[in-house]
């Protein structure tokens, strides 16, 4: 299971429903597998503003992942929530549209993009390679996921956690 999976959860439990304290599940016992996966920021620049960012430093200082910045990075994609448009169904032009905004012309007519290191990346590229890191390529294999509010172990057995309840829990 995903550590991005685990930002959408909430404890199944019908009491459970109306607490604050059922969200997010509290990662116990957890075995942490890593999957090699083709950097994708499209996807991050979208998929950010769904993700509750307190939640996941929660579940990110549980599982010892200690480099997440303390407020969420905004997308360079995606205005403020209050001026957003309808998405664009081409994110590669969006993508490079970003880039060229990032890209200054030199006073001697080079071109020379801000705050890029000697290797090309930008302090936030590596903040966005952090993100892929642990939101897509970090995966829970085995362990317990726990409710802060009723206590439930809902266990997770090959990356798969069992929602299925007791019927005294339904």
């Amino acid at each position: 299971m995903k550590i991005l999976t685990l930002n959408f959860l909430t404890c199944a439990v019908k009491r459970c429903k109306a607490s604050p304290q059922a969200f997010p599940l509290h990662c116990k016992d957890a075995e942490l597998e890593h999957q090699e996966l083709d950097f994708n920021p499209a996807f991050l620049y979208n998929i950010l503003p769904r993700v509750e960012w307190d939640a996941l430093r929660v579940t990110a200082a549980e599982l010892g992942i200690t480099n997440l910045p303390v407020t969420k990075p905004a997308s360079p994609l995606l205005p403020n929530p209050a001026e957003r448009e309808p998405p664009s169904t081409d994110d590669e032009m969006q993508l490079e549209h970003a880039a060229d905004e990032s890209t200054e012309k030199a006073s001697d007519g080079t071109t020379e993009n801000q705050g890029e290191s000697k290797n090309g990346e930008t302090a936030d590229d590596g903040v966005w390679k952090d993100l892929h890191t642990l939101l897509l390529e970090t995966q829970v294999t085995e362990g317990k996921l726990v409710c802060g509010n009723c206590g439930h172990e809902y266990n997770v057995h090959q990356g798969i956690a069992n929602f299925l309840l007791p019927n005294h829990l339904v």
